[in-house]
Parts: structure tokens; sequence; C-alpha cells
């Protein structure tokens, strides 16, 4: 397991909520088979948009064993074992493993905030206590913590990492990373979080992209994905462009940020489209609602999703 090697695309799921706070499995259903009709190549659960960290390790539990039963095998299953320090992180990831999911994804450790020595230990213990492959996620603006390009190509080289998940909005960083990992074989699966710019990423040599608007409209990455892999650059500038302007649900919204205006956009979009039954967001974010939600709306119709 440890050598497989994963691309495409990979939207980490959004996960539906109940008026009352529990998991809506029909909705979580249909979202999942619905990117999984589109031809995605992978979903990837409980990370940022996923809900990880506003989840309890109960609720972990039922959204892996649900995603398990739902996905079937059809696609490889990331799954998000993100936590504050490294023991936290072996406990999320030993029931993953025994769930059967086809790969790890961590980030680094994010409370007793430490320096490269200890964000290498910290991989370096994943890989020795854990069986699956293991995902470094670059997220430095939720862990406050850049992990530096040469150290995750090291750790790639070493076959401590089976790849990287970057969203830390450093395109130069990724860029470098990329063409080390080539310099070192191609050890790494190098994955691109930002939907907005995956056609540059895959200019760059990215070997696929995990991206929350998939969740929204799942066809159109899969197509600019067909058409990296054909080197057809016009299409796979015109699919990215075409998203890009559904992606404008993200920032037609007032008054809200962070994840309430990021994955709350995502869940009011699924809802409007008839996918979630609810728009509901995890405590104590509050879901949207009155012009934010037709704000939404006008880009959705004016996008002809609705």
């Amino acid at each position: 397991m440890a050598t497989k090697k994963f691309s495409g695309v990979i939207p980490p799921v959004v996960v539906p909520d109940t008026a009352d706070h529990q998991l809506d499995v029909p909705s979580f259903e249909r979202v999942i088979n619905r990117m999984i009709d589109a031809g995605v190549d992978g979903l990837f659960f409980m990370g940022s948009t996923g809900e990880v960290v506003f989840s309890t390790d109960e609720r972990r539990k039922q959204i892996i064993d649900e995603a398990m039963r739902i996905v079937d095998h059809r696609v490889p299953v990331f799954m998000g074992c993100i936590d504050t320090e490294t023991e936290r992180v072996i406990e999320h990831a030993k029931y993953a493993e025994q769930a059967g999911v086809d790969a790890i994804v961590a980030t680094c450790p994010f409370y007793a905030l430490g320096g490269t020595t200890e964000i290498e230990d910290h991989f370096r213990i994943l890989h020795e206590e854990l069986s699956l492959p293991i995902f470094a996620y670059d997220i430095p603006v939720c862990v406050h913590t850049k992990i530096p390009w040469k150290l995750l190509a090291k750790l790639g080289a070493e076959g401590v990492l089976a790849g990287v998940k970057d969203s830390s909005g450093d395109d130069i960083s990724f860029r470098y990373l990329v063409q080390e990992n080539e310099k070192n074989g191609h050890p790494m699966s190098l994955l691109t979080g930002h939907e907005i710019v995956v056609d540059g990423a895959y200019l760059s040599g990215a070997d696929g992209s995990v991206p929350g608007l998939a969740n929204v409209e799942p066809y159109g990455y899969v197509r600019m994905w067909q058409a990296y892999q054909a080197g057809d650059w016009a299409t796979v500038k015109k699919e990215q462009d075409r998203l890009n302007e559904i992606s404008h649900i993200f920032d037609c919204t007032s008054g809200v940020t962070g994840y309430a205006g990021g994955v709350g956009a995502f869940k009011t979009a699924l809802w409007l489209m008839g996918i979630f039954e609810t728009n509901q967001m995890p405590r104590p974010v509050r879901p949207l609602e009155g012009a934010n939600v037709e704000a939404i709306k006008k880009v959705l119709t004016d996008t002809g999703l609705l």
C-alpha cells in the first residue's frame, strides 16, 4: 500500500448536518454518489471542508463508517486524521486503518507548536506507527506552520510520505516541490487544494487536485483533469474559467468570514440544488440566510446550475 500512487480529482467531501446537528446520512449519500458518478478519482473525508475539527471522536467514527459503506470500494478513500499532536493523530488513524481507508492525511501539530525538527519527527512517527500511505496536509492558515518544501521532498524521497495535499497558498513553494519531486524520481503524489488555480498547478506538473467546489460542480474538474492528461491546455483553461465563475459563491456574501463563508457557501449551494436537506453548520458557526442565500442562488442561476 505504501507504494500506491494516487492522482486525479479527489474532492474533500462536505458533511451535511440535520437541523438538530446530526449527520444527515441520505444527503451524505447523494453528494458522494453524485461525485463518483461524475468520474472523480477518489474522495477525501474529514479534512477542513469535512468538519474534522468540529467533530467529536464518536462523530468522526460515524463519518468514517458511513463514508466507507457508501463508497463501497468504488474509488480510493483518503481520511483526514487531524488533531493537535502526534498521539491523537495516531489514535484517529488506527481507527481509519481498521475501517479500510486507502490513505491517511495529516497536518503538522498545531497546538504545542514546534520547529522543523518536531514536524519531521511527527511524520516519521506516523510512518513508523501506521501501515497506510501518509499524505502531509500543508495548510498554514489553520495550523500556523508552513511545512518547508525541502523537508517534504526529503520525507518523500525517503518513503516517509506518499504525497502532499497543498493548501498553503504558496505557489512558489509548490512549484519547487514539484521540481524536486521529479528530481527524486517522483516518489510522491502532489495534489493542489487551490480550486481556483488548478490549471496553473497542472502546468507545474501536479498529480491532481482536491477541490472543495467539486462538491457543487464535479463534472468540470473531471473534464479539466482529462484535458490535462490529453495535453489539451485550451480546454484546461476553459474549464477553470467556467468553474471560477461558480466559485463566486464564496465572495458574493457579506458579513461572514472564514468557515461560515467558505464551507457555508458550499452547504448553501448544495441545499439550493436539492442535494442537501439543510445548510446547517456545526456549532457555533451560523448557517447563511437571507440576502446571502439569495446572492448564492443568483450565482448558481447565472452559471446554469439552477
